[in-house]
């Protein structure tokens, strides 16, 4: 059986976070990735599939190793999904913002 991966529910998980942290700046191959975790080597497998899965890393071969990395587009949509949320996060912050640098507490 083939499950439809969900995004959200990938990147919700803290360990998911971490990896795709890590391989923001490089690719790495899956025992590079497993090292900076104190986890099974096959926990860390599973969390990498799910990624891939849900194209937010993307596989590349090179001779006998293989290479992860970021999905630079399937990222972009994440964010763009998220930034109607934080524009109305930092409205609302700056609005608390202007309300507190004119609050004048009662004597």
């Amino acid at each position: 059986m083939n499950l439809r991966r969900d995004v959200f529910q990938a990147i919700a998980d803290p360990t998911r976070r971490a990896i795709l942290l890590l391989v923001a700046s490089q690719s790495m191959t899956a025992g590079a990735i497993a090292a900076n975790f104190d986890t099974a080597r096959p926990t860390v497998s599973k969390h990498l599939q799910i990624l891939t899965e849900c194209q937010l890393l993307q596989q590349e071969q090179n001779g006998r190793k293989v290479y992860y990395h970021i999905n630079a587009t399937k990222m972009k949509e994440v964010a763009d999904f998220i930034e109607p949320f934080r524009k109305m996060w930092d409205d609302r912050f700056n609005k608390l913002e202007s309300i507190m640098k004119n609050y004048k507490p009662k004597k």
